[in-house]
Parts: structure tokens; C-alpha cells; sequence
């Protein structure tokens, strides 16, 4: 989340999303057929209370310490570091550290926000070899601590009255240490794009907010695997109220389905595509250290309904501060 206003510290999430591959299924091949380990680099969740509301013209500064654990029982088979591995149980804690710089000039009707997101962490995949015939072969087991690849992205927001609104891009940049033949990465070692767009509604008086964000992943081959994973969708939602404390509690969820069948060489399982449905809560809290507005945020969310992917719990200790 970023601070919106200087003197004070009101509830609010990133405009841009921090991403980047940030869990077992959003970083190593320890996901699902649905996109190549079971996700696109966009994290989910990542957006909820105050989606759709860009910072003021500034600098701020972002911390997101996100951690997940999931699994997939031996009936699901999945592709992973090149390898088709089944009976998963996974756990990523990732640090995503982010800056935003909103320009001063006004730009299209609104203001123009900048952001650079490089994440780093650890995650531990454990699986077992699938096997031609449907069993289950040789143990693998797999542990990285490392720097994945960085994302930039650009927003563009706007407010009238109660309504805030934003339309994004976020970019993977394929620069990460992506380890070759692994089955657990923090890099995706290919391109991508996520295009999504964001809606608050504030009443500043009452204190009650209703965040909704949506988007499309747009995903390039990754060489070392000869995979190309399809367009994704993501869809987040929050709903919360502020006290006159500056505590903040509510709830919040996201949804996500692959549209497109992942393709290349090193698509070997066929036209699969992937899906998982996620509720949760939050809490926030806003104050001031000497002069410098603080927001801190929690979120948990709990997984249900997939396919070809992971389910699991996940969740987000959040920071921003202006710079």
C-alpha cells in the first residue's frame, strides 16, 4: 500500500501491484499446468483496500513480506522445471520491495505513477516423479534463496468524489537468477505483461471502502523450458471500514482463471488450464513516526476450488511510507 496524503496516513494498497513471482505456485514450477508452474507472474492478492486510489505526486517506498504453502495430491500431475512432477507440497516466504514515484504533471485528466518491484526470498518444493503410467517414481526435493526478476510498471489515476480509479501495465523482466532444471524458482526466466485496470469507492466520512481490481497476463516462452504459458485472468475484490483510531478491518478475495491452453515443446501435458478461487481477511493500521505517515497492512487468504494449480494459504505484512 502507499500513503496518500503527507500529514496523514490513510488506509491504502498499492496502485501498482507488487508482483513477481512471490509463492509456490506464482514462482517455481510448482504449480499446475496452468501456466507454466501453476501461475503467471502477477501475484495474487496483491491488490485489495484501496485498489483504485494512485498516491499523490511523490516518492514512496513499499514492503511486502508474502508468504505462502499449498499442495497437490498425487492424482495431479504438473510441469516443473522441466520435469512432470505430482504429489507437491510447496512453501515460498518472498520480500518484495517497491518504489513509486508519481510524477507532478498532470496526465491524461489524472496523475502518472512509476514503479520498480525486485523481489527476493526463499521457497522449498517437495514432489515425487510422475510416471508415464500414472504412478509416482523418485523423491525430489528442492530449496532456493535467491533474487527473482525484477517487474517496472506504469498507472494512471484518477478521482472524483468518492470514486477513485486506476489503469495500469505491469512488466517481468527476465533478468532474474532463474535456476535451469530446478523445481523451485524465484525467476520466471520469460517475458510477460499484465494489463489491469482498478475501482475504489471511499466515503471518508463513514469510513467504509469497497475495492475491486481486475487484469490480463500476457506471457512470453520460457527458452530453457520450451513452455509458453496462455493469458491469464485475475480478479480481486476488498471490502473494509475504517475507525477513527486509524484501525482498519475487512475482508477481501481474489479469483483467477487461465482463458488460453499453455503451448510449446515443453507443454507435454496437453491443453490444461487452471483456476483457483481464494477468501480472506485484512487489518491495517495508520499513524505517524516524528513526521513521516506510516500504513501497515496484514492479509491471509485461503484457497479453494482449484485446478491445475496448488491450493493453499497465503498471505501479505505490508509497509509504505513516503520517501
Amino acid at each position: 500500500m502507499y500513503v496518500t496524503d503527507r500529514k496523514q496516513a490513510p488506509a491504502i494498497s498499492a496502485s501498482v501491484a507488487s508482483v513477481l513471482a512471490a509463492s509456490t505456485v506464482l514462482l517455481t514450477g510448482a504449480g499446475a499446468e496452468a501456466a507454466e508452474s501453476g501461475t503467471g507472474f502477477y501475484l495474487l492478492g496483491s491488490k485489495g483496500p484501496m485498489a483504485g486510489v494512485l498516491a499523490p505526486p511523490g516518492a514512496y517506498f513499499a514492503n511486502d513480506l508474502y508468504f505462502y504453502s499449498g499442495s497437490a495430491g498425487a492424482s495431479v500431475d504438473l510441469p516443473i522445471g522441466g520435469s512432470v512432477v505430482a504429489d507437491i507440497d510447496a512453501t515460498a516466504v518472498i520480500d518484495l520491495a517497491t518504489g513509486l514515484w508519481v510524477l507532478p504533471e498532470g496526465v491524461a485528466g489524472g496523475n502518472l505513477g512509476l514503479t520498480v518491484t525486485v523481489p527476493w526470498g526463499y521457497q522449498k518444493v517437495d514432489a515425487s516423479a510422475a510416471l508415464s503410467g500414472g504412478g509416482l517414481g523418485t523423491a525430489i526435493d528442492d530449496n532456493v534463496s535467491t533474487i527473482g526478476d525484477p517487474v517496472i510498471g506504469a498507472t494512471l489515476g484518477w478521482h472524483s468524489g468518492n470514486w477513485h480509479w486506476t489503469a495500469g501495465t505491469l512488466v517481468n523482466v527476465p533478468i532474474g537468477d532463474y535456476q535451469e532444471g530446478e523445481i523451485a524458482n524465484v525467476a520466471f526466466h520469460r517475458w510477460g505483461a499484465d494489463l489491469n485496470a482498478a475501482v475504489t469507492w471511499l466515503d471518508a466520512t463513514s469510513g467504509w471502502e469497497a475495492s475491486a481490481a481486475a487484469g490480463f497476463t500476457f506471457n512470453g516462452e520460457n527458452p530453457a523450458t520450451d513452455y509458453k504459458t496462455g493469458t491469464e485472468f485475475h480478479l480481486e475484490g476488498a471490502f473494509t471500514k475504517t475507525f477513527e483510531s486509524q484501525l482498519s478491518a475487512g475482508l477481501v478475495g481474489y479469483y483467477y482463471q487461465q482463458l488460453t491452453a499453455d503451448s510449446g515443446p515443453g507443454a507435454s501435458l496437453g491443453d490444461f488450464k487452471g483456476r483457483v478461487a481464494a477468501i480472506g481477511a485484512t487489518v491495517g493500521y495508520n499513524f505517524v513516526a516524528g513526521e513521516t505517515p506510516i500504513s501497515l497492512r496484514a492479509k491471509i487468504y485461503h484457497e479453494f476450488d482449484a485446478k491445475n494449480r496448488l491450493e493453499g494459504t497465503s498471505g501479505y505484512l505490508s509497509l509504505s511510507l513516503p520517501f
